[in-house]
């Protein structure tokens, strides 16, 4: 009896099916075995060349280079490039530009102290003492300046530390030394950026700019051939250093510092590089700016360490540097003549000295 015609062609359908089916898994592979052929072969031409595999290694497209069974992100990613790029960007402009450019304010500070001095008072201390800075005040600064150094010299180890002091202290005691650095730079940031927030709000409201700001900008540089320039409780020079290195560079090497502090928020890779360089960039600039700081609040100016060490200013000094502010407390100043007042016989008993 003869097949039916329509019955030939559903057997002939199924038999194409089921051969299609069975062929998948081998047409899947030969793409993954021809290229691993390609690769043997091309060892035996070629020894040594591994370039195709590392290509094979960064493309996102490549199946048998971009599984994982670990869950989370960027856990499919063998190798990024863009690392490369970070490092040279790291140790390159940043190393090279910014250890210039701290050498660089070292020496123009150096020579203004070797060649002009620190700035002195014209007139004799009068022995009336003003109440400069309270102890909120002082205990945030000193809280804030503290911190600061303490990160500003771990960062410049963990930055500049294998150019510098790598070739003079070996690899074993520069290991200890970057550890130990690392270390205390992670666990004193949170202090200082806690520490610097409550200054931002403590300070602000004199920092604020104000009538004859602009002419003492104008006319800053003329402290080191000793003229008077009159201002407020902070001069227009603090209130830039207020603005720009606390407020501005500050908070951005906060901000930085964090989503490198914390990497269990899932942050990529790319993000942190990228907060890496900003962060270095940032930190750089802002101790460069803060040495300046540094060198007028402690041997620049004459009685000012003392201000913020004790809170009591004399009134030739507040005078002399701060006209404007000392106008507005003056009605504060103990008389002339007579005993010391108490204000006066606590700062003598602490050792500060006019």
């Amino acid at each position: 009896m003869p097949v039916p015609r329509d019955m030939r062609v559903v057997v002939c359908l199924l038999f194409l099916l089921c051969v299609t089916v069975l062929a998948l898994p081998s047409w899947a592979q030969s793409p993954a075995k021809d290229h691993a052929k390609e690769q043997v072969e091309r060892q035996q031409t070629q020894p040594l060349n591994n370039a195709p595999v590392w290509r094979d290694v960064r493309s996102s497209d490549t199946p048998p280079y971009q599984t994982s069974q670990v869950r989370g992100i960027e856990t499919t990613v063998l190798v990024q490039s863009q690392g490369e790029i970070w490092r040279q960007i790291r140790n390159g402009p940043i190393t090279i530009y910014g250890g210039w450019l701290i050498l660089a304010i070292c020496a123009i500070i150096a020579a203004i102290y070797f060649l002009k001095g620190p700035i002195k008072l014209h007139g004799e201390p009068s022995g009336r003492m003003l109440e400069r800075f309270n102890s909120i005040e002082r205990v945030t600064h000193w809280t804030v300046a503290i911190s600061f150094c303490l990160l500003g010299v771990t960062g410049l180890i963990i930055l500049f530390g294998k150019y510098v002091l790598l070739p003079v202290f070996g690899y074993t005691l520069f290991s200890w030394l970057a550890i130990l650095s690392k270390n205390v730079h992670n666990f004193v940031a949170p202090v200082f950026a806690l520490s610097l927030l409550v200054f931002i709000v403590i300070y602000i409201k004199d920092n604020l700019p104000e009538k004859g700001d602009l002419a003492w900008a104008m006319k800053g540089w003329r402290m080191f051939a000793g003229e008077h320039l009159p201002s407020g409780r902070f001069n227009a020079g603090e209130k830039v250093w207020f603005w720009v290195g606390v407020v501005l560079l500050c908070l951005v090497v906060i901000a930085s510092g964090a989503i490198l502090l914390f990497p269990n928020f899932e942050q990529g890779r790319l993000l942190m590089q990228q907060a890496n360089v900003i962060h270095a960039i940032s930190a750089v600039l802002v101790i460069g700016f803060s040495l300046g700081h540094i060198y007028m609040g402690t041997v620049g100016v004459e009685g000012a360490y003392q201000n913020m060490r004790t809170g009591l200013t004399d009134e030739t000094w507040a005078k002399e540097h701060h006209e404007y502010w000392y106008n507005e407390v003056k009605g504060q100043a103990k008389p002339a003549g007579g005993a010391p007042s108490a204000v006066h016989a606590s700062a003598m008993k602490e050792g500060w000295k006019l």
